[in-house]
């Protein structure tokens, strides 16, 4: 099986394949050679080249700017940017050096900002869920509010990287949204304070005699977190267990199928498919479980990519009964080729597939029972969690929904 920790993600993005990068050196005065394996290694044909070249020159001789002030980097990059932009996927994107550090110390589970998940679709920017505990959700941002304004500044037609930028900064500082909410004729404001966003992976606790796990993502922490949460409540004679991924982003696919073998006894878990051979692959469960009790997972709008992956499994084999509501519909994979300046290119090699074949990449996990509501820290609120709950009591005596 292709090793895929440090280089396949499931909505949170951290590992690389190294690409090799080719050096080319042009003897003679600025000439582009006409032989056919220079030409090979070009990424665009001569009179290409040339046409991009004239661009520059127009730039140069006529913006207001003198040229000194516009670096060469950035004239390199913004031509990377444009160019893998043009391939219209919100997932495969461009990073510089600065950038791609900071996305690496984001996963290493601390950085300064608001504490949102975001994607984009046709030139939005969606959040798909704040993360627990932050400024943003103490704030009341919501999963699928769609960022409008970051303070004066309207960011349709934003790539990624620059919002990122833009909300991220020093603790302490503030920054104001502006963001559309369905429902709501008017913007909604939001004046938030940054923090150091410190990401937590699971937590459990017992009510009324059953199991209740919240993954709120997943990273490398939550196989080690899940399995000992997991034993806490068995131990504790839970009749059945609460897996609750409402506003679960991702995180590593290899998390997802670590917590997804726990509990199912064997089979696909998920499989991934692309162009190219070691793009197709296919995760099967190891034989055995760690419990038979009765399972269901709560899922929303906010659960994305690899929560979508785990949902999909236990409800494809029959182990879980998925409630809430529809999910999100992140289900690509991103794959990082290093780039020889340590930059690197984040590109979608292929989408996932449930163990029945279903699709998620935009169109989301249907749960088997839709209930309406929303996630509440306060239990006594919580409507999905008290009918999930009532679920899990039917089950516990045979009675409860049975899954197709």
């Amino acid at each position: 099986m292709w090793k895929r920790l440090r280089d396949i993600t499931a909505g949170i993005i951290i590992g690389a394949i190294l690409a090799g990068g080719v050096l080319i050196t042009f003897a003679g005065e600025g000439k582009i050679s006409k032989s056919s394996e220079i030409s090979e290694l070009l990424p665009f044909s001569p009179s290409e080249l040339w046409l991009i070249k004239q661009a520059r020159i127009i730039m140069e001789t006529y913006f207001v700017e003198p040229p000194e002030k516009i670096k060469e980097e950035e004239i390199l990059y913004g031509a990377i940017r444009g160019m893998i932009k043009s391939w219209g996927d919100p997932y495969s994107r461009f990073v510089d050096p600065k950038e791609l550090e900071n996305e690496e110390i984001e996963m290493e589970g601390e950085y300064g900002g608001l504490g949102i998940y975001i994607a984009q679709r046709d030139g939005r920017t969606l959040i798909i869920s704040p993360i627990e505990g932050t400024p943003a959700e103490r704030a009341g941002v919501k999963p699928m509010d769609e960022i409008v304004k970051i303070g004066d500044e309207v960011i349709y037609g934003w790539d990624q990287d620059k919002v990122v930028k833009n909300l991220r900064g020093e603790p302490g500082t503030k920054v104001t949204i502006w963001v559309r909410r369905e429902g709501h004729e008017d913007l909604i404001k939001f004046d938030i304070t940054r923090e150091l966003i410190q990401i937590h992976t699971v937590r459990h606790e017992m009510l009324d005699g059953y199991g209740y796990i919240r993954i709120i993502q997943f990273n490398q922490r939550t196989k080690s977190e899940f399995s000992s949460a997991l034993n806490d409540v068995i131990e504790k004679g839970a009749k059945g267990i609460v897996l609750d991924l409402r506003n679960n982003p991702g995180g590593l696919l290899d998390a997802c199928i670590s917590v997804a073998d726990m509990l199912i006894d064997d089979g696909i878990i998920v499989s991934t498919r692309g162009r190219f051979e070691r793009a197709n692959e296919v995760y099967y469960a190891t034989p055995g479980k760690m419990t038979d009790l009765p399972i269901v997972v709560l899922v929303n709008e906010g659960s994305a990519s690899a929560s979508e992956i785990l949902s999909g499994a236990l409800k494809d084999h029959k182990r879980a009964i998925v409630m809430g509501k529809k999910t999100f519909g992140k289900g690509s994979v991103q794959t990082l080729f290093y780039l020889p300046d340590a930059s690197g290119i984040f590109v979608t090699i292929a989408k996932y597939y449930t163990p029945n074949g279903t699709v998620i990449d935009k169109i989301g996990l249907e749960p088997n029972i839709v209930v309406e509501g929303e996630f509440e820290k306060d239990h006594d609120k919580d409507v999905q969690l008290k009918r999930a709950i009532e679920e899990l009591s039917k089950l516990a005596v045979g009675q409860g929904v049975k899954t197709n």
